[in-house]
């Protein structure tokens, strides 16, 4: 399973009583990294089971509070469960120095190394390759410096054909190096080419990331073609005003950027706490793009490629 994405928290703003603010959750084959974390998360972790010791990245788009409150308060946490284990943390350059300022007034010495790498917001950035996936991050247009982030699955290696492997008689010492795409040459010279030996691994996924942000051309550059996309869908169109002032989207908007981009599907959240039910959000957003869908807190989701058939 190349990834398998957990949403913590589907909401903005302020908390309700079933929607806590923004946190995802994502198992990257066998390493766990967390993009966004906002009040509460540790308890949704909590709740769904999910143990925040394994965490090694945490991804911060941007220091509105929805987003990052969670991030010390989890962080303490692992310090008092005795983590070791050194933990990554990328975000806005101030992030640094409120967490320092957190652990400098409560006199908290980690017991792990945390480590900070910050985020820009002049084009897209490489920030890291875990899990067999590299994770960018890429500026948004909100009212703060925001970032979005995209994971790309590294091309997977080739899958072995058993019966060739036999019939050729290749040793188990050549694996390796067939299914990185090599050709095996037998000892008296002969070529057997790749291709007889291998057929190709599933075809690498994509996801991409966009917490708030005003509707944005130059992001469609970044995300063409993704297999995932979820973009933040605060509004109603209605509401298009509001949105714009705060420089958030609707989701008729969000479905319109995931048509234009070509993604696979669509996944909205960020919604406002005026929505009891998202049903009307969805229908908005899947006007404009068939394949979408509202997200809630609790769902998890196999981030599988889509087939030929639906690039």
């Amino acid at each position: 399973m190349p990834a398998e994405l957990h949403i913590l928290g589907c909401g903005s703003a302020t908390p309700t009583p079933g929607r806590n603010p923004t946190a995802q959750f994502i198992r990257l084959n066998q390493t766990d990294i967390l993009i966004d974390c906002g009040e509460g998360t540790q308890i949704q972790m909590l709740r769904f089971r999910i143990k925040p010791m394994k965490i090694r990245h945490v991804f911060i788009s941007h220091l509105h509070g929805d987003h990052y409150l969670g991030l010390p308060g989890l962080i303490s946490s692992m310090h008092l469960m005795g983590r070791k284990e050194s933990l990554t943390v990328y975000g806005p350059p101030e992030l640094e120095e409120i967490l320092n300022f957190q652990f400098r007034v409560s006199e908290t010495r980690l017991n792990f190394p945390l480590q900070f790498v910050q985020t820009q917001t002049e084009g897209k950035q490489f920030l890291v390759e875990t899990g067999g996936f590299k994770i960018y991050s890429f500026p948004l247009k909100h009212r703060i410096p925001c970032t979005g982030f995209l994971l790309m699955e590294n091309t997977p290696r080739r899958k072995l054909r058993p019966e060739m492997m036999k019939a050729y008689q290749v040793p188990v010492e050549a694996f390796r190096q067939i299914k990185d795409g090599a050709d095996y040459v037998q000892g008296d010279g002969t070529v057997i080419p790749n291709s007889r030996l291998t057929f190709p691994g599933m075809r690498p996924v994509s996801y991409a990331y966009c917490s708030d942000t005003a509707p944005d051309a130059e992001v469609l550059n970044v995300i063409r073609g993704a297999d995932y996309l979820y973009h933040e869908a605060t509004f109603l169109h209605e509401l298009l005003e509001r949105a714009e002032e705060t420089y958030h989207t609707t989701a008729q908007q969000a479905g319109e950027i995931a048509r234009e981009a070509g993604v696979g599907k669509l996944f909205i959240g960020h919604y406002s706490s005026r929505y009891r039910d998202i049903k009307p959000l969805q229908e908005e957003a899947s006007v404009q793009f068939q394949n979408t869908l509202a997200v809630e807190d609790g769902m998890v989701i196999h981030l599988l490629p889509f087939s030929t058939d639906n690039d």
